[in-house]
């Protein structure tokens, strides 16, 4: 007979330990799984990337519905547990009790709030969940954001919002930034390389209050009597084990849930892991030791003998863009020395700190590469004396051999640590591909390197191509998702050859594994039959995410956000009158200048979303498309018009490109930008294609970006006239929507093409640049089209939220 298992918290650990027992005993417990938030497991750690607009909630959930439907797991999302009784054996929720025969807590941390006036307002927040990613996704350019804590957390999140042109301050007590994992030489160049990206560092600053007003939080003062602005503040000074229900049960709770080495807690029946227990005075914050609870509590739970061990843990961060990794003790002392090598063009530091002839401690900064070698040489104690000299440049070094670049790779020992998240070591990963595991899929499937935050994946690369040899060849992407193995790369070339036309054609034809797809392939190939076929293939507004269901941009609370389209930019007295009018009689509770030169309307009801439509499109405008996979905005600055320095009509320019391409879907958001003269106030060099006007015409750049990859535009051509330019834009568009894999920027097609053969495509070959146009205007004859006025005409009842399958994806 089953065992009822009942799980509170549908956390990352939690979320392992139902991995482990339901693949090595599916048919051993009938599992509850209870979990405040409204959904299931997600990757937290990858929270920051959905934050900066480069990865989707949807990319990072672990676990979804379909997966604890496969495994029988009966879930409770979004309903907290109120009470234990542990003599009865029973676990009282806000919708019903459950018994069990075996509870586990995963109740995980709460963020710590400091406790100072004000913390309790308005516009105040930790950053713990997806909610709070939500909220500082809602903040960009006008937008003032102060966060307190200078640790890995609250510079994710500075970094995150930046990157969507808000205005972030970042105030820390201590004297430099992560002083918990850097030196100060190694903090010093993370706070200048923050300022590079327009971020402000306080350091030495002490909060002593949030100001208010309207029950909203106004500013940040500090000490020494300075006051930041702010229209969020988010706290992110460190966590607390969330142990309120089982100290309310009766059970020993000391900083955390006690625990001893099977994860068991002082009532034999109920097991604890994760951020909320202590084991031996330590409680825990990082994910290796989470998943090391998980399994030694799966193995617990079946009856076999296990015992959490605390092990020495290294730091490999990812912190906007810049690579940094520390372990051991690097502390200063008299019986210490120091192996420094500073490299300020490249912004590379690395220091060692050694005692007698072990390596101690390592701080590195721009270049991780060695960190798993240096790792293990701090672990296991080893002698370094023989390497002394050349100890800093790595082990590729060691013997005067430098000339393989996988030598350090291969002269990793076996025990080796090669993904710190779920303790894999390098001896499990060539065990794994002498087993059959040739690919980073099959590696990730089989001992779960790289699945979790992702900083090791290169290494396991580099394992896979040392152990493989001439076998192994680096795939070009992954499966589009679990219903094939065909990459988007293989899928697209497939409709196209194939001329699969529909998408019941994709699935019966590609041999897909569902007969549906599901929400991560149906919008992909969507796109891609929409693309390919035209005039054939009609689209289907069920295989879109939310945002284009709507034709809006959803809000964490549940309301609407509404951005007219205002060409290049340009508005006039009746347009804001409309607005200003549709604002009053739809009660919208924030109207905000938005980064792209538009005006965006927040906190529009679902209900009313069709009628102010009709509103705004009585006065001549249409849909900004600011939820969509296409041509968001086109950004100008005033040009010759008015400008002095202005050398072309950049503001007509850029009406006209608007005008020409809005409605086309593309792969991801599409953003342009004009700038009149090289002073580029347009901020055309950040954008997915700019144009700079100069005296002698127009020069085009594509490929830039500004979220956690930020990257300047590269010169494609520099051509004479206006229509010449618009012509070389629409084809570059047409280019990338033909062949972008979906989800990727432009950017990310460009380095998997090459600049070079756009350039061929485009600019040099006249004949193909004129057919992709062709190809664009057949395109934006069939399917451009305002959403807002369709649906205006219809007025139709949208269905409730509950019913939504697919996500925003920003």
């Amino acid at each position: 007979m089953k065992q009822k298992l009942v799980v509170i918290g549908a956390g990352m650990a939690s979320g392992r330990v139902l991995e482990h027992l339901t693949d090595a005993a599916p048919d051993a417990f009938d599992i509850t799984l209870f979990n405040a938030e409204p959904r299931g497991n997600y990757n937290r750690i990858m929270l920051s990337p959905v934050l900066a607009g480069d990865q989707t909630y949807e990319e990072i959930v672990t676990h979804d519905d379909a997966w604890y439907a496969e495994r029988g797991i009966t879930y409770r999302f979004g309903e907290k547990v109120v009470k234990i009784d542990r003599e009865l054996k029973v676990v009282e929720g806000e919708n019903g009790h459950v018994p069990y025969d075996k509870l586990i807590f995963g109740t995980g941390s709460n963020p710590f709030m400091i406790p100072m006036p004000g913390h309790d307002l308005e516009g105040v927040i930790a950053y713990r969940d997806l909610e709070d990613t939500q909220q500082m996704m809602g903040m960009g350019a006008g937008n003032k954001v102060v966060v307190i804590g200078g640790g890995l957390l609250g510079l994710e999140a500075a970094a995150g919002m930046a990157a969507r042109g808000a205005d972030v301050t970042v105030v820390h007590i201590m004297g430099h930034l992560m002083e918990r994992q850097l030196d100060p030489a190694a903090g010093y160049l993370l706070k200048k390389s923050l300022e590079e990206k327009g971020i402000t560092v306080l350091l030495n600053a002490k909060s002593t209050e949030i100001a208010g007003e309207k029950g909203k939080a106004r500013a940040l003062l500090l000490e020494d009597g300075t006051e930041l602005p702010c229209d969020l503040l988010v706290m992110a000074v460190g966590i607390r084990p969330n142990t309120a229900l089982a100290q309310e049960a009766g059970l020993a709770v000391g900083r955390g849930i006690h625990v001893d080495d099977q994860m068991i807690t002082s009532d034999a029946d109920i097991f604890a892991l994760g951020e909320c227990v202590e084991h031996q005075g330590e409680i825990f914050g990082l994910v290796a030791p989470l998943y090391d609870q998980a399994k030694v509590l799966a193995q617990t739970l079946l009856g076999e003998e296990a015992a959490f061990k605390q092990r020495s843990l290294s730091t490999k961060l990812k912190v906007t863009g810049c690579d940094l990794f520390s372990a051991g003790d690097f502390a200063e002392g008299e019986t210490r020395e120091d192996i420094v090598f500073r490299d300020p063009a490249r912004g590379v530091y690395k220091r060692l700190v050694l005692e007698g002839d072990k390596l101690v401690g390592a701080v590195m900064y721009g270049d991780t590469g060695d960190s798993n070698w240096f790792f293990g040489l701090i672990r296991d104690g080893e002698d370094v004396s023989e390497m002394r000299e050349t100890l800093i440049f790595g082990p590729a070094y060691q013997g005067g051999d430098s000339a393989d670049p996988l030598s350090a790779v291969a002269a990793l020992p076996p025990e080796a640590e090669i993904c710190g998240c779920n303790g894999v070591c390098k001896s499990d990963i060539t065990a794994a591909i002498e087993g059959g595991a040739t690919d980073l899929g099959a590696i990730r499937a089989t001992t779960k390197a790289s699945a979790s935050c992702g900083t090791c994946t290169g290494l396991v690369e580099q394992l896979l191509q040392v152990t493989l040899g001439d076998d192994f060849q680096i795939p070009a992407a992954q499966p589009i998702c679990g219903c094939c193995d065909l990459t988007h790369e293989d899928v697209r070339r497939l409709i196209k050859s194939q001329e699969l036309k529909s998408q019941e054609a994709v699935w019966q034809e590609l041999g897909w594994k569902t007969r549906n797809g599901c929400h991560v392939c149906r919008p992909a190939v969507n796109y891609y039959l929409l693309a390919d076929w035209p005039v054939e293939y009609q689209d289907d507004p069920q295989s879109r995410f939310v945002n284009e269901r709507k034709h809006a941009n959803i809000q964490k609370d549940g309301t609407f956000s509404v951005v007219p389209r205002m060409w290049g930019g340009i508005t006039n007295p009746a347009e804001l009158r409309a607005i200003a009018d549709a604002a009053e009689k739809y009660d919208v509770p924030t109207v905000k200048v938005t980064g792209g030169q538009r005006i965006d309307l927040l906190g529009v009801k679902g209900a009313d979303l069709p009628y102010i439509w009709s509103d705004l499109n009585k006065a001549g405008l249409v849909s900004g498309h600011a939820y969509s996979k296409g041509l968001r905005t086109v950004k100008t600055c005033v040009g010759t018009d008015h400008c002095r320095f202005g050398t072309q009509d950049s503001t007509g320019l850029g009406v006209k490109l608007e005008k020409i391409l809005w409605g086309s879907w593309t792969p991801h958001k599409l953003k342009l930008a004009v700038s009149g003269c090289p002073r580029n106030c347009a901020e055309a060099t950040c954008k997915d294609i700019g144009v700079v006007c100069v005296d002698s015409g127009y020069q085009i750049s594509i490929g830039g970006a500004a979220g956690m990859d930020v990257k300047e535009t590269e010169l494609l051509v520099q051509v004479p006239t206006e229509d010449e330019a618009i012509e070389v834009v629409m084809a570059v568009t047409q280019a990338y929507r033909e062949g972008g894999k979906y989800l990727d920027r432009l950017y990310k097609w460009m380095a998997k093409v090459g600049l070079d053969w756009i350039k061929e495509t485009v600019v040099d070959d006249l004949d193909n640049r004129r057919t992709l146009v062709e190809r664009f205007e057949l395109s934006q004859s069939i399917y451009r089209k305002d959403p807002w006025a369709e649906q205006a005409k219809e007025a139709p009842r949208f269905a409730p939220l509950a019913d939504l399958t697919l996500e925003a994806a920003e």
